[in-house]
């Protein structure tokens, strides 16, 4: 079973009270669970306020903790003062830390936690799942002609929505397919509007995960032009299927778009953005070489060194 106890988040001013409150709710419930299977060690999978409240539950079990860091719960929750010093404090007493790609690990380090407990710690990816197909068949089976564009994330401005949006005047014939919601939505539609792009912009709204290769596959290009990111999933998903990526070169970035076949790293302005997708579409690469520069994002590889680096935790005490 799964088990999801609520704690109460208090709108603008809940953000530095959020661990207390989320360790409050889970130890019952982790000292019924210990009672029965006594676990060995608490792994936070998001730095805040998960971490900070992991640390706290694991000085009241006995256990030691690991908190991943995966991009906006260190970028965003850090520009806070009091999320802030929590965070610091949660890095220093964790036995160990995991970060999506070398550049967070960097942030973190600058930040003041200590880098011989933070490992890079890349992403996984369902290769059978996310897989390339025909995208001849794939884009005909979404009713659409002519280069294909996707978008996938959050809508809120720092995932760069607009910017593609702006880019698409300038890439002849397209179509962009915006998946994801959020509280950009309405700006962006409005966007669309005023650049009179009509049916070339479709926002697809939330779909479940099954349904992003289809979407994926079909594409000739995903266009995220993050300001800030971790290591997004999305271009890994993306690059597993055989399209190639068009993103700035924030974060984890180089870490996948390693190679030409792999996409392009732009500034955050339409006409390089725009750039940067016609020379992929003029000379798109091969689905099998786009791939390859995700070849070691598995699963697999993502379980061994988790397992392994909480192996080194307990081993460790």
């Amino acid at each position: 079973a799964v088990e999801r106890p609520r704690f109460p988040i208090v709108p603008l001013v809940g953000g530095p009270l959020a661990p207390r409150l989320m360790a409050r709710a889970l130890l019952p419930l982790l000292r019924r669970i210990r009672a029965d299977f006594p676990f060995d060690v608490i792994d936070a999978e998001f730095f805040y306020p998960d971490g900070p409240a992991a640390v706290r539950l694991g000085r009241a079990l006995g256990v030691p903790v690991s908190i991943k860091a995966r991009g906006g719960d260190i970028h965003y929750w850090s520009a806070q003062a009091g999320c802030r010093r929590q965070i610091v404090a949660a890095g220093r007493a964790a036995g160990g830390m995991l970060a999506v790609s070398g550049p967070l690990r960097d942030d973190m380090i600058a930040l003041g936690l200590p880098g011989d407990r933070i490992h890079v710690h890349h992403t996984g990816v369902d290769a059978a799942l996310f897989a390339p197909r025909d995208r001849a068949a794939a884009k005909a089976a979404l009713g659409v002609e002519g280069p294909l564009l996707v978008s996938v994330g959050y809508l809120i401005e720092r995932k760069g929505q607009r910017l593609a949006i702006e880019a698409l005047p300038m890439i002849p014939d397209a179509t962009l397919l915006i998946v994801g919601q959020g509280p950009a939505r309405g700006d962006l539609e409005a966007r669309v509007a005023a650049l009179g792009l009509g049916e070339r912009v479709r926002f697809l709204g939330t779909l479940p995960h099954a349904e992003l290769p289809a979407l994926m596959g079909a594409a000739d290009v995903m266009v995220l032009p993050s300001s800030s990111e971790g290591l997004a999933n999305v271009w890994v998903e993306a690059l597993s299927c055989g399209t190639p990526v068009v993103t700035a070169d924030v974060g984890g970035a180089r870490e996948v778009i390693d190679r030409p076949a792999a996409g392009r790293l732009v500034a955050l302005d339409p006409a390089a953005i725009a750039m940067g997708v016609n020379a992929l579409l003029a000379d798109p690469p091969g689905q099998a070489a786009a791939r390859a520069a995700v070849a070691g994002f598995t699963w697999e590889a993502n379980t061994a060194a988790l397992y392994a680096h909480l192996r080194g935790l307990v081993t460790r005490r």
